[in-house]
């Protein structure tokens, strides 16, 4: 054990930890839930420390022989290198300013040990080196951004463009298979089972292009703003300066808040981006859900997919098999519905110049882009792309269809077309068998009218 000070006293701290005394009372008071902050937050705010350190050395107001071994220890932190000495839970202070610290103290010491090696024995200050023209404040809401906009572009808009893809091919391999629709649970008129795969492509589409628009949503940097929105402490072009060498390292877009003390005050663009997922978990819930009942059997069901067999699906029954990679869609689908509502509440946590639930914020938002990414690429590998129709099925059960009666009512009436539905329902037999006895049109007008491929196009029936 060592001993550490900041500005409350002495803290006896492990001697192998790169953290020093704010880290160390937050670990003893917040040792709450064992949920860390993410490996990519963790990466973001380093990220986001190496463009301050940059910066500063840019406007001159950090010396290079502090400055180069700081951005030296920002690049381990963003390599996942020192990821051990980010002990915090998440429920901490809802500035985050805990973490903030974590990260000032752990490259401080780092970097001061870089140094040493250089045989540079300056002292590197957690506060006034790394923390230089910052604060939690606006250092904390950068990183989200940061770490969101990484999150979906590099693992949740390429895993949704893989699903549209593969939905589009699969809308094309089912065009010319015509099934039963439905509508209520119940039996519609008929659809090509490309045409319904041809309605998830565009969902996932639609989900692409929500997820793309988080990108400009999360655009918007609080950095400059410091602690109220007013910049103070921080030199003029600095977070012009920060951002440049962000987006240099990134290859993003970020830009500078058009008005810090909003940036600084509110979360509302992590409120925006979360709905956002919502909305696209809710397609994927619907998709799951549909494909999972299409496949749902095999002998007892709908039986018009079969879904790819990826492991036994009973402990007691031998020989089933579940839906699972649909299952767990669904079940983050719901997380993500979840946590929209927790940063939804940590939006409302906003007051004056500050929001105060800014770590919760983070976990929530962070995780939804994760497990949307990783379940979404499951779900497509491992379900979808072993996708097969069963052909006969569909047919068989668009035969019995009793809605087909639908396609003779502008040529009967409506009240004639239920009657003979009804008496095909009552004697089990088909529409086209009860209006062909009944003889309500020529034979060749009939069998026009009840083709279930023609019902599938727009149309009067004439």
């Amino acid at each position: 054990m060592r001993v550490e000070r900041d500005s409350m006293g002495e803290m006896t701290v492990p001697d192998d930890a790169l953290w020093g005394a704010q880290t160390e009372r937050a670990v003893e008071n917040f040792s709450i839930s064992g949920i860390r902050f993410s490996r990519r937050f963790i990466m973001a705010l380093g990220q986001v420390k190496r463009a301050c350190a940059l910066a500063n050395m840019d406007l001159g107001v950090l010396d290079e022989p502090a400055g180069m071994p700081i951005v030296a220890a920002c690049d381990e932190v963003i390599a996942g290198a020192l990821d051990d000495h980010f002990p915090l839970d998440i429920f901490q202070t809802g500035s985050g300013t805990s973490t903030n610290m974590n990260a000032n103290e752990v490259i401080a010491r780092r970097a001061g040990q870089l140094a040493a090696r250089s045989g540079n024995q300056l002292a590197i200050h957690p506060n006034d080196h790394v923390n230089m023209s910052q604060s939690s404040n606006d250092v904390i809401p950068t990183a989200i951004h940061v770490a969101a906009t990484l999150a979906i572009r590099d693992d949740l808009l390429p895993a949704l463009t893989s699903l549209g893809r593969r939905l589009r091919e699969k809308s094309s391999v089912f065009d010319e298979i015509v099934k039963t629709g439905r509508t209520h649970l119940q039996d519609a008129t008929p659809i090509r089972l490309g045409q319904e795969f041809g309605g998830y492509a565009t969902q996932v589409e639609k989900a692409t292009e929500r997820a793309g628009r988080c990108i400009d949503v999360l655009a918007e940097l609080a950095l400059g703003g410091t602690a109220v929105g007013s910049g103070i402490n921080c030199p003029v072009g600095f977070p012009g300066s920060a951002i440049v060498h962000l987006n240099e390292a990134l290859r993003t877009a970020f830009r500078e808040a058009g008005d810090h003390f909003e940036a600084n005050a509110a979360r509302d663009a992590a409120v925006e981006v979360s709905g956002e997922l919502k909305t696209i978990a809710v397609s994927f819930s619907k998709i799951a859900n549909d494909i999972r009942w299409l496949g749902s059997g095999p002998r007892a069901g709908l039986g018009e997919l079969r879904l790819p067999a990826v492991q036994p699906g009973s402990s007691i029954m031998p020989g089933k098999v579940n839906p699972v990679m649909a299952e767990a869609l669904i079940m983050v689908a719901a997380q993500v519905i979840g946590n929209d509502a927790a940063v939804t509440l940590g939006g409302l946590g906003s007051y004056f110049e500050l929001n105060l639930m800014m770590p919760l914020i983070a976990h929530n938002l962070l995780q939804s882009v994760h497990i949307l990414a990783g379940a979404v690429s499951a779900f497509d590998e491992r379900c979808v792309a072993g996708l097969e129709a069963d052909a006969e099925r569909c047919g068989e059960f668009v035969e019995r269809n009793l809605a087909l009666a639908t396609a003779l009512a502008p040529a009967i009436g409506y009240d004639r077309a239920a009657e003979i539905s009804k008496e095909a329902y009552r004697s089990g037999r088909t529409v086209r068998e009860v209006a062909s006895e009944w003889n309500v049109l020529p034979a060749p007008d009939l069998d026009r009218l009840l083709d279930p491929k023609r019902m599938t196009e727009p149309g009067l029936s004439g």
